[in-house]
């Protein structure tokens, strides 16, 4: 009997380590029209549009909170923030020196009509320009820096982590709202973190100038103008509720609408194929909708506030206007002085207003900052020891020891006291029906998961023991759905050993009988595929996978349905690659379809999760019913194709 056999389930196997669950910690719109009537063809969700939808909301997290988690990223940007704070500063004192000019005019120049005084004044306003348009210049060019290294730095660590994750989670997670995460709302947490403490800072610093200079006019007028600055600051404080809700809300959508978007075009050939063009765009305009309600709340909201403080800033500009205009006829204050009073007081109250509405303006960027931090907060189900094994090159030893196991979120297992061994070199077949367990072998030797019961060992270690790079550097991966990115015919290829010479790719390639079809493409190895190998056929991208497995020559190879989905014709051209990259190798062959398994070392019979029999093919054949009958449903008279495993 070969050493490639099941065996014997025992109660007390190896308790898993390392499972369980992912762990969580206004603009203007065109007139839209809809012909759609949503609730004939969106069987689930909303029906208004207006809550539900297929992206959970993240949970809410305080201002501070926000803060804290994101200001590290702010790191080797930090010193050029000082730069920038001086630039702040001198933008308003310039800014007051040229208001200041303006009382000059009317009160030395136009009043008294001394035009001796227009050359030098020209003059200073001259210099002021051409001052603060390099101000302007060097604090934009700057802040661009500054905002754009710390976007960079983020969503760099956030595709890291997001990479990281395991395969559950991408599982379960729509693409489309992660995509939304990574990419538009980082840049909202920029605006949160960098360009509204600055502009913070910005109107903090206004607000002192301007005050100073309004003092040092007139005090008495400054202190009536600073009379209604407290209704600012209710204001604000009774409309940022209903600003962070309506935030929270049209950030949820937009990545709802993301979502819709990817799984539709992703899938276009379905789509068309099936006539569901309507349908889908049912499901995007109902996210649209919702997204469009959302904005349409946020728009309100913000029209109301700013009217509100419109109402509060022109009170408090007519009592100035009313005592300063007094005071201009009993001959306390000049005419200039009033004017520039009356337009540093515009001035006044324009950081008044912003300082107040800044907590608004915090509250809408960190709906885009829960979002991001409920994706840093999720955990890999998958993690590696914190002392793990070095394991080099494998010899090809694969054991399961009294493996069980269910997918997180589901209460039926997906294996149940699996144990088998395979030696190294030889070929391990896993068949039954869809459903029975066999891809769920392969997710757990690439420790994809972790077992919730036993052990599953390479070379006699626990797989949970070694590095997760060793481990995967030792696979060789066909896989049922041949995935092929948008690049050239030699990037494919070197995918499976990115140091891989020319020679090596080419040697592939003829490896994977996939170099004559290679050669007769426009560009040879430098044509691109289209967007997962669309412009290839499906033999051809077979291959093309072929040949990526043979140039990482691993020991280990899993083989997931090799020859699903190929006509007669392109699986009997696949044969003889598959013969090649299988020889020598730990082989795990999955298929439902019994013809390519029948020269197996052992086959294993799986049955909702469970060994229900194990063998060779023609042990398999005379004393298992449910494997006769399976056999029986391709037929004796189909291509001989398990000449693969000769």
């Amino acid at each position: 009997m070969s050493s490639a056999r099941p065996i014997a389930s025992s109660p007390g196997g190896a308790q898993g380590k390392g499972g369980g669950k992912e762990k969580t910690r206004p603009s203007k719109r065109p007139h839209l029209r809809s012909s759609v009537k949503i609730t004939d063809r969106i069987p689930y969700g909303a029906e208004d549009g207006t809550t539900g939808g297929i992206v959970e909301p993240a949970p809410p997290v305080a201002l501070r909170d926000v803060f804290r988690r994101f200001w590290p990223y702010t790191r080797g940007g930090r010193r050029w923030l000082v730069v920038i704070l001086a630039f702040v500063v001198l933008g308003p004192a310039v800014d007051a020196a040229e208001i200041w000019l303006f009382k000059i005019v009317i009160d030395d120049m136009l009043v008294p009509r001394n035009l001796h005084l227009l050359l030098p004044i020209a003059l200073a306003y001259l210099a002021f320009t051409f001052f603060a348009g390099t101000l302007a210049f060097a604090d934009e060019v700057t802040s661009t820096w500054v905002s754009e290294r710390f976007l960079l730095a983020l969503r760099s660590d956030l595709f890291r982590h997001v990479e990281g994750l395991s395969l559950g989670f991408f599982e379960r997670r729509r693409l489309g709202d992660v995509l939304s995460r990574v990419t538009g709302d980082v840049d909202a947490v920029e605006t949160f973190l960098l360009s509204g403490i600055v502009n913070a800072i910005a109107q903090v610093m206004r607000l002192g100038i301007f005050l100073g200079v309004l003092f040092y006019l007139r005090w008495e007028l400054t202190v009536l103008a600073l009379v209604i600055a407290p209704l600012f600051w209710w204001t604000a404080r009774r409309f940022s509720r209903r600003v962070k809700a309506a935030a929270r809300e049209r950030r949820r959508r937009s990545g709802s609408v993301s979502a819709v978007t990817e799984e539709a075009l992703g899938n276009i050939v379905l789509v068309q194929a099936y006539n569901r063009q309507r349908w889908e765009h049912g499901r995007f305009e109902r996210e649209n909708l919702g997204r469009f309600r959302a904005a349409m709340t946020s728009a309100r909201i913000g029209a109301v506030y700013a009217t509100v403080i419109d109402v509060i800033e022109l009170a408090g500009a007519l009592l100035v206007m009313g005592l300063g205009t007094w005071e201009l006829t009993q001959g306390r204050l000049t005419l200039g002085g009033l004017m520039v009073f009356l337009t540093l007081l515009s001035r006044l109250y324009s950081p008044i207003r912003g300082i107040s509405g800044l907590s608004n303006t915090f509250y809408s960027a960190s709906a885009a900052a829960e979002r991001i931090i409920e994706l840093l907060d999720q955990r890999p189900q998958v993690v590696q020891a914190t002392t793990p094994r070095e394991l080099g090159h494998a010899r090809g030893e694969i054991r399961f020891d009294d493996i069980s196991f269910r997918y997180p979120g589901t209460t039926r297992p997906a294996l149940s006291r699996v144990s088998f061994s395979v030696a190294p070199g030889e070929t391990l077949a896993l068949v039954g029906a869809s459903g029975a367990g066999k891809s769920t072998v392969a997710k757990l030797l690439l420790r994809f998961y972790d077992p919730d019961h036993g052990a599953v060992r390479l070379d006699g270690h626990d797989l949970r023991d070694l590095r997760l790079d060793d481990l995967r550097n030792n696979v060789a991966v066909l896989l049922q759905e041949t995935l092929v990115f948008h690049g050239t015919v030699r990037d494919n290829i070197a995918y499976g050993r990115p140091d891989a010479s020319e020679d090596d790719i080419i040697a592939a390639a003829h490896a994977a009988d996939a170099h004559g079809f290679i050669s007769q493409l426009p560009e040879g190895y430098d044509t691109v595929v289209g967007q997962r190998g669309r412009l290839l056929s499906g033999g051809q991208r077979q291959r093309l996978a072929i040949a990526r497995a043979m140039i990482r020559n691993a020991p280990l190879l899993i083989l997931d349905e090799p020859t699903t989905g190929l006509d007669a014709e392109s699986g009997r051209r696949i044969l003889e690659p598959l013969r090649l990259l299988m020889s020598g190798r730990t082989t795990i062959l999955i298929s439902h379809n019994l013809l390519t398994v029948r020269d197996a070392t052992l086959i294993v019979l799986l049955e909702d999760g469970r060994i229900a029999d194990h063998g060779t093919h023609d042990q398999l054949v005379s004393r298992s019913a449910s494997y006769a009958r399976l056999y029986r449903l391709h037929g004796p008279g189909d291509p001989p194709m398990a000449e693969v495993l000769r």
